[in-house]
């Protein structure tokens, strides 16, 4: 069954991994190329599981996860946020749900201990900050942000996918020091570590979440949605197609046999799913009902 022509986000589903509380909060649904977001992969294939409008666009979904551990709270990834340019929103739309949706989760910006960002472009990191009176300030006022430092240079390198970048949704965090910078694979908190998995950006990285011997992963833009869970089918702004296909196979390598929970960044409809091989031995994401 396609995507269908969503005209809202994903509702703010719940799951425990251990002690681990899970919440699936979206900034809401914008749209992309489906020729984009597919690469090569022929439309006949794709259309049989995202359904494009007259002009070719999907629904993208905008999905956060917060963690609640019992000490912390703790923020992966934020959206587009309502910075954008006047053409930018022409374009892709701003629908600004985020805060909304943590507060109908009971969490207010000043109640954000930790945010993490897989990586910085605009659709991951728009609620890093907000602009009041004319200035930029962190959205999540106590909040320790972090990045990888390659990603970070990355953004100020000029390469092709420089348009995805908007310097005012990081840098400022940088120069204040509330954004740490980290070199490769680390330990967050207890139980929450990073995993770099290049592929769409050379630095990219996974949020690995980890209780009581259940796994869940945000893997971001690796496996944007439940309908690129096959190896091969890769987006058209993947910066390294081969990598990705590589760090696919790593990283399906544990999470099928392990049963990690996949999140999933970029699903209209499913924020996540126990992926897995069925008797074929074809890769699936079956739905299931959340808390």
């Amino acid at each position: 069954m396609p995507f269908a022509n969503s005209q809202r986000s994903i509702a703010n589903s719940r799951i425990s991994i251990g002690d681990f509380e899970l919440t699936a909060v979206s900034d809401g649904i914008y749209r992309l190329d489906g020729g984009a977001l597919f690469g090569i992969v022929p439309k006949v294939l794709w259309s049989k599981r995202v359904a494009a409008d007259e002009k070719n666009l999907v629904p993208v979904g905008l999905n956060s996860v917060l963690v609640r551990t019992g000490e912390k709270n703790i923020l992966i990834e934020n959206g587009i946020g309502n910075k954008l340019s006047e053409k930018m929103i022409e374009i892709y739309g701003e629908p600004a749900e985020l805060l909304d949706k943590l507060n109908a989760s009971g969490v207010s910006p000043d109640e954000i201990d930790i945010v993490i960002n897989s990586h910085l472009h605009f659709d991951h990191c728009g609620w890093n900050t907000v602009r009041r009176n004319g200035a930029i300030e962190p959205t999540f006022p106590k909040a320790t942000y972090y990045v990888q430092e390659g990603e970070w240079k990355h953004a100020h390198e000029g390469q092709r996918d420089s348009v995805s970048y908007l310097h005012e949704n990081y840098d400022p965090l940088v120069q204040s020091g509330r954004m740490k910078l980290l070199r490769g694979n680390q330990e967050i908190v207890p139980g929450i570590s990073v995993q770099v998995f290049p592929g769409h950006t050379r630095d990219m990285q996974a949020v690995v979440i980890q209780s009581q011997g259940k796994t869940a992963c945000y893997i971001s833009d690796l496996v944007p949605t439940s309908a690129h869970i096959e190896v091969h089918w890769v987006m058209s702004f993947d910066l390294y197609p081969l990598e990705t296909i590589e760090s696919r196979k790593r990283y399906y390598a544990r999470a099928i046999p392990e049963k990690w929970l996949t999140m999933f960044t970029h699903d209209p409809e499913i924020p996540w799913a126990y992926v897995q091989k069925d008797e074929r031995g074809k890769i699936v994401a079956p739905k299931f009902k959340s808390l």
